[in-house]
């Protein structure tokens, strides 16, 4: 059954990957050999992390267990690329996406040859604060996408982008497994050895990362058009803090309630998938045996949905509404599962889950594109990454409070009221659509001019 539904994937990514134009395909590319790599590492972090520090730490009279040092190591790469999704955008824009996108590689290729080789944990962590800062750049990405499709495509290239790095996802981990088993092989024939050892994942993956700086470089062209961004004299240039603060001071502007939309929807929606395991072992007895088959039922929607029907979704029915009916879809979906009776039921739940994603996220991203000048398209694409970083960061915390104080359906009850509330964040912006050019918010220069 598992080798049919990855068969029938490989065969309709393969279909549409002929409707997709050759620059985009390129970056796509670039994408998935990206995520395969992260996602070979971080699922062996934990054990790196135990064999490094098995007893803990002592610092500055405090002990530290090892799960809270695994959790400092892993949160320091979401911090890490936290503070650097703005610099990225903003450098993208003054420079090119594809410098961008070239350096941030070799970044993660330096930081898996630090994790292959960490001798301690201090350089593990060392790695993860590297790989973050080179991991800033998926508003670097997104803005690509805006720059190599027209506006009305937007939303159907973001699905095809997305639906490649969850392939990444699904393969890297078996890939990292591989490492593992490859490591402790005698790679040199005769009576001498060489053995990888416990390196293996960390340079397999900088390889990776190193043949995929190659590919880009060779093929993945320039998508900023200079013209675009040239500066116009009278208006004011905005700092990457002048916009995060921009957000919250004017947060009744198109592109600040997009940018709400996103984190909001996205915190709630994956704060509440922090205790998912928990949820369904209480509920419906699902072991760490048998939770992968759920991953995987989700994981198959949401590529077929991505690939299948968004395209054609946003054709019918245009970005704004239809990003209001995957809000609508979403909240249903989790406000289903806590009211599902048997896993008939949970199933038809969850279903909808990944519809909502697939139908909200790419729409949203798509209108900012359009609601920003181009010549500042990186910059809120990495604004949008840093706020929607800072709700992933934060609602684990909070749902894993509801879940342990206030029963272990609140967070689903909870996720799906705030999921729900965002689409009133929504109405309106129909009106802000063009289907055939960008348009930007009026300059500071220009209004007073009006």
């Amino acid at each position: 059954m598992l080798v049919a539904i990855g068969i029938g994937l490989l065969y309709i990514l393969w279909r549409e990957v002929r409707k997709i134009p050759a620059k985009l395909l390129t970056l796509m590319a670039t994408a998935f050999v990206d995520m395969l790599g992260v996602l070979m590492i971080f699922p062996l972090l934990p054990f790196y992390v135990k064999n490094l520090g098995a007893g803990g730490v002592n610092l500055f009279g405090i002990h530290f267990g090892i799960g809270v040092i695994t959790s400092f190591i892993v949160a320091a790469f979401t911090v890490a690329q936290l503070l650097s999704a703005p610099m990225w955008g903003r450098f993208s824009d003054r420079v090119g996406r594809r410098p961008a996108l070239l350096i941030a590689l070799s970044a993660s290729a330096i930081a898996y040859l630090i994790f292959g080789f960490a001798n301690s944990l201090w350089l593990l962590f060392l790695s993860r604060v590297v790989q973050g800062a080179g991991g800033g750049t998926v508003g670097v990405i997104q803005a690509y996408v805006a720059d190599s499709t027209a506006p009305q495509d937007r939303a159907r290239a973001l699905g095809w982008l997305s639906a490649t790095t969850n392939l990444g996802v699904a393969l890297g981990p078996v890939l990292g497994s591989f490492a593992i088993t490859l490591g402790k092989y005698d790679l040199m024939p005769g009576s001498m050895t060489l053995e990888m050892g416990h390196a293996a994942p960390g340079i397999i993956a900088a390889l990776l990362c190193v043949i995929n700086i190659g590919f880009a470089a060779r093929y993945l062209t320039e998508s900023r058009n200079p013209e675009d961004h040239v500066h116009i004299e009278g208006e004011e240039r905005r700092t990457s803090r002048q916009v995060i603060l921009r957000v919250i001071s004017h947060s009744s502007e198109p592109s600040s309630r997009l940018i709400w939309i996103y984190a909001i929807a996205m915190g709630a929606f994956q704060g509440s998938f922090a205790v998912l395991a928990l949820f369904l072992n209480a509920r419906f007895q699902v072991t760490e045996q048998t939770i992968g088959y759920f991953f995987m039922y989700v994981g198959s929607i949401s590529v077929f949905t991505r690939v299948l029907l968004l395209g054609r979704m946003v054709d019918w029915l245009g970005e704004a509404k239809l990003s209001r009916l995957g809000l609508a879809l979403l909240a249903i979906g989790v406000l289903g599962m806590p009211l599902s009776g048997n896993l008939w039921m949970l199933a038809l739940a969850v279903a909808l889950i990944p519809l909502g994603t697939a139908f909200t996220f790419p729409c949203v991203t798509a209108l900012l594109s359009r609601i920003i000048k181009p010549r500042e398209r990186g910059l809120f694409m990495g604004i949008q990454q840093t706020y929607g970083g800072v709700a992933r960061a934060i609602a684990p915390l909070f749902f894993g409070w509801s879940f342990d104080y206030l029963g272990v359906s609140s967070p689903y009850f909870i996720a799906s009221a705030i999921i729900m509330g965002t689409i009133f964040l929504g109405f309106g912006l129909d009106t802000k659509k063009q289907p055939s050019t960008d348009y930007a918010e009026p300059s500071s220069a220009q209004q007073k001019s009006a």
